[in-house]
């Protein structure tokens, strides 16, 4: 097994060494956001670090509410194989098959 294609993301190091520049972009960001003066129009706005938390809350409110949901959105396992076979049913029942 010599001959095995190894991609970059099979190495654990070159994993790490990606998290860590996207740690390093994610901590310059937030700090550039302490810095940079921005002309808000509520006073929330201008709250330290306002827009990463709230992005970040977005994000997981989004997940939590799409797993609620999913509950009573997903149909089971076999809904085209049944819905198929109706198919081919009410067909022979016409006579079209």
């Amino acid at each position: 097994m010599s001959g095995d294609k190894h991609d970059f993301f099979d190495k654990p190091d070159n994993v790490r060494r990606l998290l860590r520049v996207f740690y390093g972009i994610c901590a310059l960001l937030v700090a550039l956001d302490l810095v940079v003066h921005r002309h808000t129009e509520y006073r929330w706005e201008g709250l330290p670090a306002f827009y990463p938390v709230y992005g970040f809350v977005g994000c997981v409110l989004l997940v939590v509410v799409a797993k609620w949901m999913r509950k009573f959105l997903m149909r089971p396992g076999d809904y085209y194989d049944r819905v198929e076979l109706a198919e081919a049913d009410s067909q022979r029942g016409r006579g079209d098959v």
